[in-house]
């Protein structure tokens, strides 16, 4: 197997029905890698997302429900993915939550919307690291990517909450890379401003405002940041604990 060759390897993409996700998927079928698609609400958008992938289903593409904040769920696709495919080699976070709110509007970050943006932002990426844990050190050269955001190193972003749930991504990364290796790898990728509509009113006319201050000039597009997660599988295969950057330069400002 070559570095960029991903055959009879399992890939995991919890929140596989958003713009990364979704391209995450693709990058790794590409590669090679039988992947499972998660989703919550939208079954039938994930399975067309698996027909679409490289080898389609005859691969053995999977379709599976999980919910990222409530851990049963996450513990049961571990469990299923065990039976049915034998192995978990990569895991990808790339599931999120988000809401613009002015970051001196501190009264509209109320305590409901901090606590759900800690379950579905960290809580559950932590809480799917431990119900794969096992399957990903059983073949011995397991890896987790988490997707984080360069809000976690500037303090901007869509919220105050955000940002500072995404520093704590970055944390954790570090954390359970001493933690788990050598069985485990864990990465992250930090994107900047992404084209997938993520944070709610932020369209293409709000995008084309924010590239000239980018130094590459453009915005991400979710193509972008699945390439550097692929790359945390294929390309680095010495690196854990690790921040890649996936911003354009936009965290130089």
């Amino acid at each position: 197997m070559t570095r960029m060759d991903l055959s009879g390897r399992v890939a995991v993409i919890i929140g596989a029905s958003g713009g990364i996700g979704s391209a995450t998927a693709r990058a790794f079928a590409d590669a090679g890698a039988t992947v499972v698609a998660t989703w919550r609400g939208d079954q039938a958008g994930a399975e067309t997302l698996v027909e679409s992938l490289a080898g389609g289903p005859a691969r053995g593409h999977l379709a599976l429900p999980a919910t990222i904040e409530e851990t049963a769920t996450l513990v049961a696709l571990a469990a299923t993915v065990e039976q049915r495919c034998g192995r978990a080699d990569v895991l990808v976070n790339s599931s999120g939550f988000t809401r613009a709110i002015p970051h001196g509007d501190l009264d509209a970050l109320d305590d409901a919307m901090i606590d759900r943006i800690f379950a579905v932002n960290w809580r559950g990426q932590f809480a799917a690291i431990r119900a794969f844990r096992p399957l990903l050190a059983a073949g011995g050269d397991g890896l987790v990517v988490n997707v984080s955001s360069i809000a976690g190193l500037n303090g901007a972003g869509s919220n105050i909450a955000y940002g500072a749930v995404k520093a704590g991504i970055d944390v954790m990364t570090k954390s359970l890379a001493r933690a788990l290796a050598p069985a485990i790898r864990v990465m992250a990728v930090s994107p900047g401003i992404v084209d997938t509509g993520f944070v709610p009113g932020r369209d293409a006319a709000a995008n084309a405002k924010i590239a000239p201050s980018i130094p590459l000039q453009r915005v991400a597009t979710a193509e972008d940041v699945a390439g550097a997660i692929l790359a945390c599988a294929t390309l680095l295969p010495y690196s854990t604990g690790s921040t890649v950057l996936v911003d354009g330069g936009r965290a130089l400002a």
